[in-house]
């Protein structure tokens, strides 16, 4: 999974959003590090809903313009999770081996 895929389903666990809420969350979860274009957030969010990740929650219009919002599914949820614990244990393998670089040479570093 790549990483707008899972910030933009990160996002959606929470709770249904909007495409623009969507850019909001990610842009605050990454402390402004991804920034997600509309077109690559449409195109992303088309693409899991053909995927049955997330799915259509409402719709409404709002200054005469369709705004409709996304939840994630129970099979979003369950690629999320697992998608977690794959970073979560690439993540302790990497803290691992640093710990071991330390103690090996002493702190120092090459």
């Amino acid at each position: 999974m790549n990483e707008p895929t899972f910030l933009i389903l990160t996002a959606l666990a929470g709770e249904p959003m909007h495409g623009y809420a969507v850019i909001e969350d990610v842009e605050h979860m990454t402390d402004g590090r991804v920034r997600l274009r509309a077109g690559t957030l449409y195109a992303a969010l088309d693409r899991l809903r053909g995927e049955g990740l997330i799915e259509v929650d409402r719709e409404e219009v709002v200054q005469s313009r369709l705004r409709r919002y996304y939840r994630l599914t129970g099979a979003g949820e369950q690629s999320l999770e697992a998608e977690t614990a794959r970073l979560r244990a690439q993540a302790t393998l990497a803290e691992g081996r640093l710990r071991a670089r330390r103690t090996n040479f002493g702190g120092a570093t090459a």
